[in-house]
């Protein structure tokens, strides 16, 4: 009997595509252990609190510098927008590299979520930018603007990423538990 790819099992060690990195040969995002771990873990939970939390946050904020930035009116407003989504992605950040701490035993840049760490790095580069830029009074608050605008620009791909890996991983998941139930 032969199965078509979408029934197929992933096995541990098995390579899907955009799961994950390289390690060794090829492996799914998760070993049993790391998603025994991930599963277990008060981190996981506080990761999926945070994420809506943030990106709510980030909406709210987006529309109050497009609002500065296009009448001029309310730039305070996107200011505080702006430090708050910064220390809601510091904590998120923070948070993150508990857990993937915890589940792959690396602070950060685990293989299996290494170039979303990298983009991460970005975001958080972009986010501290503006920071620098509003309380030592650099540039214009227009370029000051438009560096949270580069900035969320890059949340969105990030948060991208994740959903990615999110998605890949409850199908990982799936065909786990299909297989066990085989």
């Amino acid at each position: 009997m032969t199965r078509t790819d979408h029934e197929s099992p992933v096995e541990p060690g098995t390579t899907v595509k955009g799961a994950g990195h390289e390690r060794e040969n090829s492996r799914a995002l998760y070993t049993p252990q790391e998603r025994q771990r991930r599963d277990e873990s008060v981190w996981t939970i506080v990761q999926g609190v945070l994420a809506p939390v943030q990106f709510v946050v980030f909406l709210i904020s987006l529309g109050l510098v497009l609002r500065a930035l296009s009448t001029g009116e309310g730039t305070w407003a996107a200011d505080v927008s702006i430090v708050i989504k910064t220390l809601v992605l510091y904590t998120i950040m923070i948070t993150g590299s508990i857990w993937e701490k915890v589940v792959f035993g690396k602070w950060l840049f685990a293989p299996a979520f290494f170039w979303e760490d990298v983009f991460s790095m970005l975001v958080l580069a972009l986010h501290s930018l503006y920071l620098v830029m509003l309380f030592a009074g650099i540039g214009s608050t227009e370029q000051r603007l438009l560096v949270a605008l580069a900035g969320y620009a890059a949340y969105v791909i990030n948060a991208a990423q994740f959903l990615w890996k999110l998605r890949v991983a409850r199908l990982e998941g799936n065909a786990l538990s299909q297989a066990v139930a085989a």
